[in-house]
Order: C-alpha cells, then sequence, then structure tokens
C-alpha cells in the first residue's frame, strides 16, 4: 500500500512538472531582442571579386635584335617616358647611314633634274623618274630613323614592373614580350556572375557596392562598366565595375586585391515582407513559424519562406505583414502565449 502511494506521489510530481513547463510564467518574463516586419523594397546580391588593373600592357621591342640591358627589375615604380630597356643599336645605325647616303644623292640628282628642266635640258620623263627615286629614298630614311629610336623601350605610362621575361645579351624577335607594366592604382572590379541574373544589368535601379576585404568598414559605390552577353564555360559572365575615383582616391586599392560586391535591385513583388534568418523557428516536427510579439506575449505563427537575399534576410510570401515585431534571437527557447520583455526596443 505505501509503495502505490509513493508511487501516485512520483507521477503526481511528474504531471505538475509537465503542466507547470508548459503553462509560461507570467512572474519572470522571458528577455527577447524583436524587429519590425518590413515589405521587400530591394534585395541585394553578393558576388566574390577582385579589383583589376586599369592599365597594364606586355611591352616588345617592334624589330629584332640582341638586348644589351634591361634598366629595370620587377616591382621597380617608373615614370611615363622612362627608359625600360634597349636593343644593341649598332646594326640599325649602320642601315640608318646607308639610307641617309642613298637619300642624299637622290635628293641631289632630283634636284638636278629639277633644273634642268626649267632649261629644257631634259624631259617630263626623266624628271619624274628622279622624283619618284628621291620621294622612295625619303621614305626609306625616315623609316630607318624610326627604326633606331625602337630600339629604346620606354615606358607609356607611369606604373609599376610586374614582371620581366628576357635578360641582357639574349637575342629577341619582334613582337617578343620583354616586360610587363601595371598601373598600381585600380578603380576597376571584375566579377562573375549567373546567367539567372544577368537581367539586372539592364535595369536602371540596379546599384553597385563594393567591400574590399582589407576595408571591411568601407562601401564604395560603383557603376557598370562592360559585361560579356556571352560566356566561355559554365562558370558565368564576365562583368566588370569602376568605382567612384572621388571616394576610392584616399585608399590603396591596388590590382589582385579581393572584395565582395553587392548589387541591389528594387524587388517586383511588393506583397512580400521580410524578415532576419534568426528570426525563423523550424521545430523537428515541421513546418516554418515566426514568433509575432502582442500584449507583451509571443504568438506562433505559421509563415510561407520565399528567397533568401542580402546576408542575413529571407522573403516572407505568407504569414506576415507589414508593420509587425517578431522575435530574432532565441526562437527556440520560447512557448506560445509566453510573456517577453524587448531589450532591443
Amino acid at each position: 500500500m505505501c509503495r502505490r502511494i509513493f508511487l501516485f506521489g512520483v507521477v503526481a510530481v511528474v504531471v505538475v512538472g509537465c503542466r507547470s513547463a508548459k503553462i509560461p510564467s507570467d512572474k519572470e518574463p522571458r528577455t527577447v531582442k524583436v524587429t519590425t516586419v518590413h515589405t521587400v523594397d530591394y534585395v541585394d546580391r553578393d558576388f566574390a571579386g577582385m579589383a583589376t588593373a586599369d592599365d597594364a600592357v606586355n611591352l616588345a621591342f617592334k624589330i629584332s635584335g640582341q638586348v644589351a640591358s634591361v634598366d629595370v627589375s620587377k616591382g621597380d615604380y617608373v615614370n611615363k617616358g622612362e627608359m625600360l630597356a634597349q636593343l644593341d643599336p649598332r646594326d640599325v645605325e649602320l642601315q640608318v647611314a646607308a639610307d641617309k647616303a642613298q637619300y642624299e644623292r637622290a635628293e641631289s640628282q632630283f634636284e638636278r633634274m629639277r633644273r634642268l628642266l626649267s632649261h629644257e635640258a631634259v624631259s617630263q620623263q626623266e624628271f619624274e623618274a628622279a622624283q619618284t627615286a628621291y620621294v622612295q629614298a625619303r621614305s626609306t630614311y625616315e623609316n630607318s630613323k624610326d627604326l633606331l629610336a625602337e630600339t629604346k623601350l620606354r615606358a607609356p605610362f607611369a606604373g609599376v614592373i610586374e614582371r620581366t621575361y628576357v635578360d641582357t645579351y639574349q637575342r629577341i624577335t619582334s613582337g617578343q614580350t620583354i616586360l610587363r607594366l601595371v598601373n598600381p592604382v585600380s578603380t576597376t572590379v571584375e566579377f562573375t556572375m549567373p546567367e539567372r541574373s544577368m537581367a539586372l544589368l539592364s535595369d536602371s535601379l540596379t546599384r553597385f557596392f563594393v567591400t574590399f576585404d582589407n576595408y571591411p568598414n568601407t562601401l564604395f559605390s560603383a557603376r557598370l562598366d562592360t559585361y560579356a552577353k556571352t560566356a566561355s564555360d559554365a562558370s558565368g559572365f564576365p562583368v566588370s565595375l569602376k568605382l567612384n575615383r572621388e571616394q576610392s582616391a584616399p585608399y590603396k586599392i591596388s590590382p589582385g586585391m579581393t572584395c565582395q560586391i553587392t548589387i541591389r535591385s528594387a524587388d517586383s513583388t511588393s506583397s512580400e515582407v521580410a524578415i532576419p534568418l534568426t528570426a525563423v523557428y523550424a521545430p523537428a516536427q515541421g513546418g516554418t513559424y515566426a514568433w509575432v510579439v502582442e500584449d507583451g506575449r509571443v504568438r506562433q505563427q505559421r509563415i510561407v519562406l520565399g528567397d533568401i537575399f542580402g546576408r542575413d534576410m529571407v522573403s516572407v510570401q505568407q504569414g506576415l505583414t507589414q508593420g509587425e515585431v517578431v522575435v530574432t534571437a532565441g526562437v527556440y527557447r520560447l512557448q506560445d502565449g509566453e510573456r517577453v520583455k524587448i531589450i532591443n526596443r
């Protein structure tokens, strides 16, 4: 008999304990953080990108020859017009001397024929032949002088030597890359966009923002520069943006710096609202819910989710309306009807 009473007492305690767990306590409201449900005015989509050089070029000589000197090294900063490398000019100098002598002979002959023609001592045909020879010799001489200038390789713009490809005394052919010059200041950002998002680029309301890993607290505005309408592989379509030059000028943004591109587009589905992902309650038994705060208590509300966008937001197609207040932290500790205390009002 005593054993039965003891068991009954244990069962009674368990029942009382279960009931007390289900009935929220009005004496100690749970502290929660909340947010107000708002309509989806815009959608942010993030992509990984990288800064690329505004100006970058592989420099080469227009003529073949032997490298006399390479006057710069990898990492050197050079000014516009500065000497970078030289070819041995002796062969070209000999050619210039020969072409000059031929030009001077042709010029002398042309002047002589012109004087004789004025006295009708030669025919018009002989004069025109001398004139043609003179023009050809002058053109050849001027071309050889230009080739002599091409034995010196100069910087077309100020920048940094990214790499050199040849050594002194090495014989090279015309067009062979000698070195690569890169502008160290970049205002260009490139990334790859999937096909389903390409329509955003033609929307005039689309805005572009860039955050660099080196400057995580600075949001740079950007504009669309170029994009390819075809893709060479399945990775996506290459897109290029230009940073606001005045905004980026105080920062040292160099080619190769990684960044995150945020594309903000106006949302056409104004009937949807958005909440943070942390406000979604998805219990093990299934379904998706949000805890709506009304008169100091929480109410479990079934919702239908839409797309995730931005870094931590999700659209809600059904279940919530604009202006409602929902819990954003500790959603798995709440009970329906429980009193709560808002700590981020």
